[in-house]
């Protein structure tokens, strides 16, 4: 038994390169694709350009307890927060798209764990929500269990790259 166990394993190595930059790709497009997007879409002002006008909801949902204190008068918020949830905004759309196209896969699945980072955080301390803690029998505690698989997927990304099916792969071989 120990001899095909020494067998298999350089060649599970081998392959390691290849099979988990690009499951590590799909299971992404399956799971948080679809959730950035529908986030996304929820902080759109109206029109082609709503991106640049973002809904009072993308401030309740960034910025939430200036915004409460503001009235939820997004005229009271300055530059700073318009900047930062037109930003943040934009890259729920990008850095998900960039990934899946595995296209600057290093930097973006950087730029989405400083996000998840940054959305995690505003979570609990903006809504409210229980950091709770590892190694409890509640799989699905939404800030500490989830979000650290999250990041565990694009951690493979930022180490691997984006393996061979990728955008990042066509370009470097056809230069």
């Amino acid at each position: 038994m120990l001899a095909l166990y020494n067998r298999l394993t350089p060649r599970l190595n081998a392959h390691g390169d290849t099979v988990l930059p690009t499951l590590s790709r799909l299971v992404f497009a399956g799971v948080l694709l679809a959730y950035f997007w529908k986030s996304g879409l929820t902080k759109l002002g109206d029109g082609l350009f709503g991106f640049q006008m973002p809904s009072s909801g993308a401030y309740a949902q960034i910025f939430p307890k200036a915004f409460e204190a503001t009235g939820y008068d997004t005229s009271q918020l300055g530059v700073f927060h318009w900047a930062v949830v037109t930003s943040g905004t934009l890259a729920e759309f990008i850095l998900p798209t960039l990934i899946v196209l595995g296209l600057l896969t290093r930097l973006s699945a950087l730029g989405m764990i400083g996000f998840i980072a940054v959305q995690s955080l505003t979570d609990i301390y903006g809504h409210g929500a229980e950091l709770v803690s590892w190694f409890e029998r509640i799989s699905g505690d939404l800030i500490a269990d989830q979000r650290a698989f999250w990041i565990l997927g694009l951690l493979i990304l930022v180490f691997k790259g984006a393996g061979p099916l990728s955008l990042d792969r066509l370009f470097r071989n056809a230069l």
